[in-house]
């Protein structure tokens, strides 16, 4: 009861620093005070009754698991810092920080990032109408799901406009899965015209042996098949040849080579029946409008949305089909 007693109790107490240490998987927390990092560790090994054989422990910060092994940068520390005591051969893991709620932030996370997904979505297509093309089916898919009311405040537009906006969404997500379709049908219809001539040139084997003096003198065509594959390059009719839809694989460019060859020319060069380079010809064709198509839909949407501040929601068609 000194005053010099009481000096020297209160020039300790300044020299404590006060700290929250706690175990790695443990929900209990225990206030220590300290003056350096050795004293904590004695005192967190006491109060959280870890085992000597498992020390030395290493303190490491509780917000992102930073290693306090330095005694300058420990008495850098506000009071009431929270440490994770790791015993020997363990880690810190910021699941393990809340063990008892941590499913709760995690999922938490999920939802914001999902809803952060819809907006960014919602504000490309506020910025440029186009930007519909460029979007995946997923997000098309995701701008579908969002309910209406949220959707139309985001884009500051009634519930009636961002309805039509939805269904023109669905229109397009519908006119894509259609396309694949085709696209299937189309392979195996290829599939389906390279087993029959497999199967004819194996018949027609026999027959072609005592016909060798009429193929070498019949040369009729050589002119044609000449300039068929002088306009293609090999690498063009080989793709024409191996690919089950090669008109999806081609250039624009290509495309318009292969339906300016002639018919009987071209199946010559690939060594085809000429209704099946007919059937080629047209599936080019039909590629190469769509292609078209699409760019000219691509520069109307963004003329129209250069020349709006707003969405010209007005423009759009009525949706035939509902979500």
């Amino acid at each position: 009861n000194s005053p010099r007693g009481t000096a020297e109790h209160q020039l300790m107490a300044a020299r404590l620093k006060q700290c929250v240490v706690r175990r790695r998987d443990g929900p209990e927390q225990h206030g220590v005070a300290a003056s350096c990092l050795r004293e904590l560790r004695d005192k967190a090994c006491g109060v959280l009754a870890i085992d000597k054989a498992r020390e030395p422990i290493t303190l490491v910060l509780a917000e992102d698991g930073t290693i306090v092994d330095d005694e300058d940068y420990f008495l850098c520390l506000p009071p009431n810092t929270k440490f994770v005591a790791l015993a020997k051969d363990e880690k810190w893991s910021s699941k393990s920080l809340d063990s008892g709620t941590s499913w709760l932030s995690e999922s938490v996370d999920e939802v914001d990032s999902a809803a952060e997904k819809w907006k960014q979505l919602a504000r490309q297509l506020k910025d440029d109408l186009s930007n519909i093309i460029l979007m995946s089916e997923e997000d098309l898919q995701v701008l579908i799901d969002v309910p209406r009311s949220d959707l139309a405040e985001e884009l500051a537009q009634s519930e009636t406009k961002v309805q039509v906006l939805q269904d023109t969404l669905q229109q397009v997500l519908d006119r894509r899965e259609e396309e694949r379709q085709s696209r299937q049908l189309l392979e195996l219809y290829l599939q389906a015209l390279k087993t029959e001539d497999s199967i004819l040139s194996k018949v027609a084997e026999p027959e072609a042996a005592p016909r060798k003096e009429m193929d070498v003198v019949d040369t009729g065509t050589s002119s044609t098949d000449t300039s068929a594959t002088a306009a293609l390059s090999d690498q063009v009719l080989t793709a024409l040849k191996e690919k089950p839809a090669p008109e999806l694989c081609l250039h624009s460019q290509d495309l318009e080579l292969v339906l300016k060859a002639d018919a009987a020319a071209l199946a010559s060069a690939l060594g085809w029946d000429k209704q099946k380079a007919g059937a080629l010809q047209s599936a080019c064709d039909q590629e190469l409008s769509k292609r078209l198509q699409q760019v000219q839909t691509l520069h109307s949407l963004r003329s129209t949305s250069k020349g709006k501040k707003t969405l010209p929601w007005g423009d759009w068609p009525s949706a035939k089909r509902k979500k």
